[in-house]
């Protein structure tokens, strides 16, 4: 197993490194520059030129290129433009964000999208199953930044001042002014509120996608002779669902780990920008904006590492979930 996960470590870090250095390009060949952020009009050319000397960017972008991956192999992911810090810097202190409203949003839609699998796959062709296919294919479908402006409209907007409900969800932010008076379980329940509607944005359209895998995989696995065993002994219809069953056709879910995660990375750079979540993906929007290159170097680094590590824990899950699969 180490050696395996070692192998497809090492195999990773050249693609980690080529989208980055695609992102570099690009953004590098865009119009614009970073210093038009600092100058300020009437500024003298000469004085101009001395901010562009200061940050390197005199430089042809062939040489700009080879010193970021200079600094890059010793750990140095340069200094941001926009923000005044050093990238690592900035990425320590919005990453936690991200992590939380990733990990919250891919814990829901596996929790409900497999719930919902198991129960249409038990009451195959019925009115629940129809109606809950008709549902997962219309969130399925839907973009993830309008279902976000429509979460806001209804849970936010006409929930406090059209409907007034005794409760609604902030639409932006990650907490409230007087977080830092709460008690624990205030806070808990401070961030809940917070972080429901961009997490219910990202959840339900992956989640759909899931119920419809789970569904296909249970309706093939309950139809195996082991499951009819286990029947025909007597087992209690639970565990032969959820023991017997369900580990098994949790291996092609556990696929879909490893595919989502791009499309949850790249959920969360549209969710951050429309609720105001200071994380990542809003950071990544700004730094494009301001043509922050380290910054957007670094972000991209650390979403494409993001990537592999959820693959190679989805690899590691297989071996989980059916310990026939061995990776000596």
């Amino acid at each position: 197993m180490h050696r395996y996960l070692a192998r497809r470590t090492a195999a990773a870090i050249p693609l980690v490194l080529g989208i980055a250095t695609i992102v570099f390009f690009v953004i590098s060949l865009a119009p614009g520059d970073p210093t038009q952020v600092l100058v300020s009009p009437g500024m003298r050319p000469e004085v101009i030129a001395q901010v562009r000397a200061n940050f390197g960017l005199d430089q042809p972008l062939p040489v700009r290129y080879v010193r970021w991956l200079g600094a890059l192999l010793t750990g140095d992911l340069g200094y941001s433009y926009s923000h005044g810090r050093p990238v690592l810097e900035v990425i320590g202190q919005i990453l936690p964000n991200t992590l939380l409203l990733s990990a919250a949003a891919l814990l829901v839609a596996f929790a409900a999208g497999v719930l919902i699998g198991i129960v249409q796959s038990l009451r195959q062709y019925s009115i629940t199953d129809q109606a809950l296919s008709v549902l997962a294919l219309f969130f399925y479908s839907m973009p993830s930044f309008w279902l976000a402006l429509m979460l806001i409209l209804v849970f936010a907007l006409f929930a406090r001042n059209v409907w007034e409900w005794p409760i609604y969800f902030p639409p932006s932010g990650t907490r409230s002014i007087e977080y830092a008076t709460l008690g624990p379980f205030e806070r808990i329940a401070d961030r809940i509120r917070y972080m429901t509607l961009p997490v219910t944005s990202l959840a339900l359209v992956l989640a759909a996608g899931i119920a419809r895998y789970t569904r296909g995989s249970m309706l093939e696995v309950i139809r195996q002779d082991y499951v009819r065993t286990a029947r025909a002994k007597g087992l209690p219809e639970s565990r032969v669902v959820f023991k017997h069953a369900l580990r098994n056709a949790l291996i092609p879910v556990i696929t879909l780990l490893g595919l989502y995660l791009p499309v949850l990375f790249s959920g969360t750079v549209f969710i951050e920008t429309v609720f105001g979540w200071p994380g990542m993906g809003k950071t990544i929007v700004d730094a494009i904006g301001t043509r922050d290159y380290p910054l957007v170097m670094g972000t991209s680094l650390i979403f494409g590492a993001m990537v592999v590590l959820g693959n190679l824990i989805a690899d590691m899950l297989y071996a989980v979930v059916d310990p026939r699969i061995r990776y000596e």
